[in-house]
């Protein structure tokens, strides 16, 4: 099944509330949530205090992708904010296995994600313990940016090392998605598929009713 991850990181911030409730009733599976510590990535977001808020106003899937420097400092704190799926970078914990197991110690899903230039060979000894994982296909840190075009082949590899290896790993994919590129990136493998700009922007219900319409 191909789900929907839309980033509140594109909401109204001044009724966020709304917004995520507004995104739930109109089909969207999960909630993206982006948290960025100004280290790792150059922006600053929010943390736990904002998940648990907006955890209240809905039941959906928290999919939390951690952009921030050793991840497994919080992870704990993350899941009781109200977190179902943990997602930290390869790049930015020393320790990926033990910080994979921390997550799933806890009794929830745990990610790996990959920036753009980052090999997808770094994570094939942890593949068959991770529950998904996130291709980056822009640069982490800000929205509204370009999909870079060779992220198409990488998710498409990364496809063939999960069913060679008989897995049944999801791959999310986020940034730069939209209307007009989601069906190929779906084509190529994934089956998670994260959208800020694209759903924010206008009508946030009419464009995830679209989005999960082009998704079939």
């Amino acid at each position: 099944m191909n789900i929907l991850a839309p980033s509140i990181l594109s909401a109204d911030f001044s009724k966020l509330g709304e917004e995520v409730k507004a995104i739930d009733e109109a089909g969207a599976q999960y909630v993206h949530i982006d948290v960025m510590d100004g280290l790792f990535v150059p922006s600053i977001s929010y943390g736990m205090p904002v998940i648990k808020s907006i955890r209240k106003c809905t039941d959906r899937f928290f999919d939390a992708h951690l952009m921030i420097e050793a991840p497994e400092r919080y992870i704990k704190d993350f899941y009781e904010a109200g977190c179902d799926l943990i997602t930290v970078h390869q790049e930015a914990t020393t320790h990926l296995d033990r910080t994979i197991h921390q997550i799933k110690e806890l009794g929830i899903k745990a990610g790996v994600a990959l920036n753009p230039a980052t090999p997808l060979e770094t994570i094939k000894y942890v593949l068959p313990i991770v529950d998904m994982v996130l291709i980056m296909s822009v640069n982490p840190g800000f929205g509204g940016q370009k999909y870079i075009d060779y992220s198409t082949k990488k998710i498409r590899q990364l496809k063939e090392m999960i069913d060679d290896r008989g897995l049944s790993t999801d791959i999310e994919v986020d940034g730069g998605i939209n209307t007009n590129n989601v069906k190929e990136v779906i084509k190529a493998g994934a089956n998670v598929i994260v959208a800020g700009s694209a759903v924010f922007k206008g009508d946030n219900r009419a464009n995830v009713k679209e989005f999960l319409e082009l998704m079939k």
